[in-house]
């Protein structure tokens, strides 16, 4: 993460660069780099930072196994960059040995955060070939035969992150197994789905052989699953990928079937189906073996959502990053912004989840699916939770639902992320999860004291998403953590969030167990998450409410006053054990100091 510009004492900066070595000075402005358990300097060069904000900044990059750091000379302003390689999409070489021009030689760097960054060296010799080299193969040690660096990294925390979700306390937790639900260890060896969790939980009249039977009528095996039941009405939201009807329009009585038992456990007059494409895409899918339910299953209604595929999302955030970084385009902002279509796209994924959540709410038990169910099926089903389930706005259950709904039913992150993956092209690439943490942004905006969880929480959920420095995001499925020992060999995101909680936590969060969250969708009451993809211009500062400012100062007063009272209550003691032990004649009448502070109440 770069920090914003801030402006160093000149006076003092420039006393110490007359009074300092040259080599020394370099070594200085790398000195005060805290490097992490396991991180390991690579190479250090001087370098000139071609910032977008302040002009060409002499200073000295530091690579190492980790992350990119530089930090500027300059006596006058001090920029200093932090950037994790992961976060690194592409390395290209600037000029060439025959470049005319001031700065026009060195290293062009695109990352996947919203920004990029241009280095200048001297143009003698191969002077960048040493740097490029390093740090193409750290920026993406998969495609060297390299590791991530979360198996690396040698951090270690009090609490283990990777129990934070466990599905069957979990789906006990929702009020499951019951006479209606029953949970089958069917996928233990992943042979079912190879990209589903272990533990699933299906209608309690479904036999194993009806499960592989639906099973190879639905793309990449991925069956109707539960994902959530309503305590009260018993209303189910039950996630899968597409039918394989093709163009001969092929059905599958099991399938057909199998949705009815569904239908029947709560006894729904009629399954709702959330189709989340344009029903024109899921047309087309007919062509390649997929789409949809037609009127072959009885007593269900299909719904298309009309959310748009991960290539149409991907080429919405290029856009958006064209507008923003690395200045905002001020004159034409709102048609710029609405060109992008993000907010549109932000608005049909709230919509759709909205949906899900009010027909669960009054009864209804529904089927999402999108293709093959792990981008748009994921969105819409995390985010319903999210509005019927006070559970997961907690900062706890926040971690579960994204262990649950993305992480364990195989949101591909390795292929929509690229983790150490240098084909930057790949078309499987795709903002999904950002987006859906844009969602959670918006609701968060809506209803400011429903979640136990703020806004930091969020960006750094983002950050490491790219950082490959945890294990949390690795790879595309259970399946392929299990054969890459994830949790035995790197580190959960969570244990770092949860070992420090207090940055992380909402001082307006008032709990409500009942309420069920309905954002408002529409393009008025939508914002562009400002302090994400514009952060990193400095002219946008980090700003925090006054209200909210002014709490965590009285929050830090409270903390204040509790310790000095209990400085006071443990001096107080000695001076009674002193006493104790001193012949004081009629002890019994008078009124021990430690007897006054025992009732003493701090009102906060």
């Amino acid at each position: 993460m770069a920090s914003p510009v801030s402006v160093y004492n000149s006076n003092a900066l420039d006393a110490h660069i007359a009074s300092t070595p040259r080599e020394s000075l370099k070594m200085e402005l790398l000195a005060d780099v805290s490097l992490l358990p396991g991180e390991e300097r690579i190479i250090d060069k001087d370098i000139i930072y071609m910032c977008h904000f302040n002009g060409a900044v002499k200073g000295k990059v530091l690579i190492t196994n980790y992350r990119l750091y530089f930090k500027s000379s300059d006596a006058d302003v001090t920029v200093m960059l932090d950037v994790p390689l992961g976060a690194i999409s592409r390395v290209e070489k600037m000029g060439g040995a025959s470049s005319r021009g001031e700065n026009s030689y060195g290293l062009d760097i695109t990352c996947k955060d919203m920004r990029n960054l241009k280095f200048a060296l001297k143009q003698e010799g191969h002077s960048r070939r040493d740097i490029f080299d390093l740090l193409f193969r750290h920026a993406f040690p998969l495609s060297h035969g390299l590791p991530l660096f979360a198996y690396v990294t040698q951090e270690k925390y009090a609490e283990n992150g990777w129990n934070i979700y466990k599905p069957v306390e979990e789906f006990r937790r929702q009020g499951l197994p019951n006479n209606k639900w029953r949970i089958t260890f069917i996928n233990k060896s992943y042979d079912l789905c190879d990209t589903y969790p272990t533990v699933l939980a299906v209608p309690f009249k479904s036999k194993e052989e009806d499960l592989r039977r639906v099973a190879a009528f639905r793309s990449k095996g991925r069956i109707p699953v539960l994902s959530w039941i309503h305590r009260e009405n018993q209303a189910v939201i039950v996630r899968c990928s597409q039918p394989l009807v093709g163009m001969s329009g092929k059905r599958n009585r099991d399938d057909e079937r199998y949705l009815d038992l569904i239908r029947e456990a709560n006894d729904t007059t009629k399954l709702t189906i959330y189709d989340a494409r344009p029903s024109v895409n899921a047309v087309a899918n007919k062509a390649t073996g997929g789409g949809y339910e037609g009127d072959e299953y009885q007593n269900a209604e299909l719904i298309f959502l009309d959310i748009q595929n991960i290539h149409v999302m991907r080429e919405s955030l290029k856009k958006l990053k064209d507008i923003v970084y690395p200045n905002v385009e001020e004159s034409h902002w709102l048609s710029s912004l609405e060109s992008t279509h993000w907010l549109e796209h932000v608005k049909l994924v709230l919509s759709g989840a909205i949906q899900v959540a009010d027909k669960v709410s009054s009864g209804n038990s529904v089927v999402v699916h999108c293709s093959d169910g792990w981008d748009r099926t994921a969105q819409l089903t995390s985010l319903a939770m999210l509005m019927l389930d006070s559970h997961y706005r907690t900062l706890r259950g926040f971690q579960g639902l994204i262990e649950k709904e993305w992480i364990s039913f195989g949101h591909k992150f390795a292929s929509r992320i690229g983790h150490g993956d240098k084909n930057h092209a790949d078309q499987d690439r795709s903002p999904i999860f950002v987006q859906f943490i844009d969602c959670v942004w918006q609701m968060t905006k809506q209803f400011p004291t429903a979640f136990e969880f703020n806004e930091h929480l969020l960006l750094t959920i983002l950050d490491h998403l790219y950082s490959c420095r945890f294990g949390t995001f690795l790879y595309n499925c259970e399946s392929a953590r299990d054969q890459h020992e994830v949790r035995s060999k790197t580190v959960s995101l969570w244990s770092l969030v949860n070992s420090k909680m207090d940055i992380y936590l909402n001082p307006f969060y008032t709990p409500e167990s009942g309420r069920v969250l309905y954002p408002v969708a529409s393009m008025r009451h939508l914002e562009l998450w400002v302090t994400y993809y514009i952060r990193w211009n400095p002219r946008i500062r980090q700003q925090q409410s006054p209200v909210e400012q002014r709490y965590k100062e009285l929050l830090a007063l409270r903390d204040e006053y509790l310790k000095k009272l209990e400085q006071l209550q443990l001096s107080d003691s000695s001076t009674s054990s002193r006493l104790a032990n001193s012949p004081t004649p009629n002890t019994s009448s008078n009124t021990s100091p430690s007897q006054q502070y025992t009732h003493l109440h701090t009102p906060f």
